[in-house]
Formats: C-alpha cells, sequence, structure tokens
C-alpha cells in the first residue's frame, strides 16, 4: 500500500456533446475555470500552489502545454510550474497519480491536478497531399508560380480528415475504439439487446442524479457567449426507452451491435482537484473528499484495450492484498456497454483469470447494485483527457452520500491499457 494522498476539494464543469453549448469554450478556459473553483472550495488562493498537472488528449495546438496556459489563466504564480499528461483515456487519473508521486517526494506541498478537453475543437485535418500542394503555394514566388501551384490542385485536396476520428483509430491494431467494442461483444458473447438494456439503466441512474441535484454538487457553471451560464450536463436522455434504443443501427460494423445509443457521446468538459499530503491538512478547514491509498497500471492487447480495468484491478489487487469485495462502491467508465459488459465476465471467468492474469480464481462479479450509481459515461459523457478525474471526483462524493468507505474507480485506455484506483473517505487508525 503505498503512502495516502488527500484530496482536499474537487469540481467539473458541466458535460456538454460535442459541438453543442461548451463548443466555443477552449480547453485551456475549461481548465481555467475549474482549477479556480477548486482552489476556491477548500479556501486557498493561487498562490498557494506549487504545481499545476493537466490531463489532456487532444493537445490544443495553441496551447502546447495546456497546463501552463490553465495555470498562469488561473492566477498561479508565474515561478510555480506545470506539465501536462497524455495516458488516452486515463489522463485525468495520470494527472494525480503524478501529483500524488511528487507530493509524497516532497517537491510541493500543494498541487491541482486534472483533466480538460474540447473535443469540439479538435481540428479538421488535410492529407500530406493536400499539405505539399499548399506549401507550393506559399513558396510561389512570381505571380506565374503561383498560378501553377493553384492549377495543380484536385477536389482531393479540400477534403478534410476529421482529427478526432484520427484520434480514436489505433494505429496499431488498425481499430478504432468502437470496432475493438464490437471484438468484446463477440468474444463475450454479449447481445445488442443487452448492450441497450445497460445504457437504458445509466440513463435512468443520470437522470435521478441529476433529478436529486447530486451531479449539481461537483459541478461549476460556465459562462457562455449567448444565454444563460451551461450549469448541467446535458448527454443525458431523459425519458429514454428501450425501443428508441433498439431502433438505432449499428455504426462501426455493418452486423455488428455497439450502436450510438449504447456508447458514450463525443463530449467537452473539465475537472480538477487539490492535493495535499496528510501531515499538510490541518491547513485546511474541512476535511478532505477523501484519499488514494493504492494504485495500478496494466497493458493489454489493443484490440480488447476495453478489458483495460480488469487487468488493471488484478494487479491492484495483488499488489494490495485485497479482494473486489472490499469495495462498497466501484466507478468503471462506460466507453461501451460492451466493453463494461465484457469486463465483468472476465471478472467473473476462471479460465480468463488463469489464462490472463496468472491467477487460479476469478477477481470476481461487479455487482450492478454498486457500479455507477449515478450512472455513467455513456449517459454522462467522456471528455477523454477529463474522465479520469471525473470519476474520482463522483466515487468519493457518492461514498460520503452512501455513508461508505472504500471505492474503486476504474477505466479503460485506448491503445491497450487499464488503470485502477483504491479510494477512502476515511483512512484506519
Amino acid at each position: 500500500m503505498m503512502e495516502p494522498i488527500a484530496i482536499v476539494s474537487g469540481v467539473r464543469t458541466p458535460f456538454a456533446k460535442a459541438f453543442g453549448k461548451l463548443a466555443d469554450v477552449s480547453a485551456v478556459e475549461l481548465g481555467r475555470i475549474v482549477v479556480t473553483e477548486a482552489l476556491q472550495r477548500c479556501e486557498l488562493t493561487p498562490d498557494a500552489v506549487d504545481e499545476v498537472i493537466i490531463g489532456n488528449v487532444a493537445g490544443p495546438a495553441d496551447s502546447a502545454n495546456v497546463a501552463r496556459v490553465i495555470a498562469l489563466k488561473s492566477g498561479v504564480p508565474v515561478d510555480r510550474i506545470a506539465h501536462t499528461v497524455n495516458r488516452n483515456c486515463a489522463s485525468g487519473m495520470e494527472s494525480i497519480l503524478q501529483g500524488c508521486s511528487i507530493l509524497r517526494s516532497g517537491r510541493a506541498k500543494t498541487i491541482v491536478a486534472g483533466g480538460t478537453e474540447s473535443m469540439s475543437q479538435i481540428p479538421l485535418l488535410y492529407s500530406r497531399k493536400a499539405t505539399e500542394a499548399w506549401m507550393r503555394v506559399a513558396r510561389a514566388k512570381t505571380l506565374t508560380q503561383r498560378i501553377a501551384a493553384f492549377a495543380a490542385f484536385r477536389p482531393k485536396h479540400f477534403k478534410p480528415v476529421a482529427g478526432v476520428e484520427l484520434g480514436l483509430t489505433d494505429p496499431v491494431s488498425g481499430l478504432n475504439m468502437g470496432e475493438t467494442a464490437e471484438v468484446l461483444a463477440h468474444d463475450f458473447a454479449i447481445t445488442r439487446a443487452q448492450q441497450d438494456e445497460f445504457a437504458l439503466a445509466s440513463h435512468h441512474k443520470a437522470a435521478a442524479a441529476q433529478e436529486k441535484c447530486f451531479l449539481s454538487g461537483e459541478i461549476v457553471e460556465v459562462p457562455l457567449s449567448r444565454g444563460k451560464p451551461m450549469d448541467k450536463d446535458n448527454c443525458i436522455r431523459q425519458g429514454q426507452t428501450l425501443e428508441q434504443l433498439a431502433k438505432l443501427k449499428p455504426i462501426f460494423k455493418r452486423d455488428g451491435s455497439v450502436t450510438a445509443g449504447n456508447s458514450c457521446p463525443l463530449t467537452d468538459g473539465a475537472a480538477a482537484v487539490v492535493l495535499s499530503a496528510i501531515k499538510d491538512l490541518d491547513r485546511f478547514s474541512r476535511p478532505p473528499l477523501g484519499y488514494i491509498t493504492a494504485a495500478a497500471i496494466a497493458g493489454c492487447d489493443p484490440k480488447r484495450m476495453g478489458l483495460g480495468p480488469v487487468y488493471a484491478t488484478a494487479k491492484l489487487l495483488e499488489e494490495t492484498g485485497m479482494s473486489l469485495s472490499d469495495f462498497e462502491l466501484i466507478e468503471i467508465n462506460e466507453a461501451f456497454a460492451a466493453q463494461v459488459i465484457g469486463c465483468d465476465r472476465a471478472m467473473q471467468s476462471k479460465s480468463f483469470a488463469e489464462k490472463e492474469l496468472s491467477r487460479s480464481t476469478a477477481i470476481g462479479q461487479m455487482n450492478p447494485d454498486i457500479v455507477n450509481i449515478h450512472g455513467g459515461a455513456i449517459a454522462l459523457g467522456h471528455p477523454v483527457g477529463t474522465t479520469g478525474t471525473r470519476l474520482i471526483l463522483t466515487m468519493l462524493r457518492a461514498l460520503r452520500a452512501s455513508g461508505k468507505r472504500r471505492g474503486l474507480a476504474t477505466l479503460c485506455v485506448g491503445g491497450g491499457q487499464g488503470v485502477a484506483i483504491a479510494l477512502e473517505t476515511e483512512l484506519e487508525t
């Protein structure tokens, strides 16, 4: 077990469907909002921050080290340091884990960590041939050369490539993330009906959590250039039915079962937490949200990247001596319904444990009564650089709201990895 690190406070923006209400809000601005609010919620000023670490996947072209830009725009002094991390879907967890390591080393006393992603603002790209054509135009020195360069253009040169589509495709396996979900649906005999039922439950739980104002407790509103500020998630489909889900066509495989309805949507949003070593908690007037007590990161086949939580959880349990039943709540990212169902079936499989995990027994079942009790990414959305932070924040708040103590937050990672983190609201004395 590692030295626990306290999560003093945390907050996130509302999550919005990409190309919607937050489309004009940059990843920098989303990050600035949550960093500023996370500090205010624990009554710290920006000059108390030693380091800022932000997870981000898309990498804004105008903010290469987006964490540094966010830190400065949040008022953190220029002599404090900041860096950006990218572990694909786990970037929002990686930022926190790096913050924990830095605090344990004594390099810093206060760290703000989190994630930000504007999937709306991932740019359209041009092919290499198109880029070369435009370069010939730029290098033309005479009118004749410029006319010749323009004359060489063909319709194909004006067809853009969606950056988000490239980003969601694994270059090693050649599969996009939805296609990897189809692999799991096949390997674990997961039906379309089972996936739709899972998606429906996610929306119903998230809608209930929103109605009860549970989600609003972790959200800070985002001002918009037009209209009222955005203060709640807009991916949740109120009144979603199985009949509606059943009408949707597969989008990754002609005869497949993964649809837009049983997948997470492209999403914009940010989240941040304030981290502190336990010995420094006496400076805060309120107890922390909770503690990170253990973590594990594991790799797996990129074609079956959705099983990352199984490998990471197995590693976590082996390193800590814990069992799956020790966790009272579980937050697992819902990249796809097939992916979460596949993880559950793999965890229950003795043969999978023996073959893939070098275990003599299965990990165990993820009791549906304790998994994503307030809904997951299928309903809430998945801003890829942010979700890892959101899982931790939601988990600690859910534990406190239900009077429970120990939870597991885990997610799969594009490219074939998984991260699992053990969280507690109170430490054993």
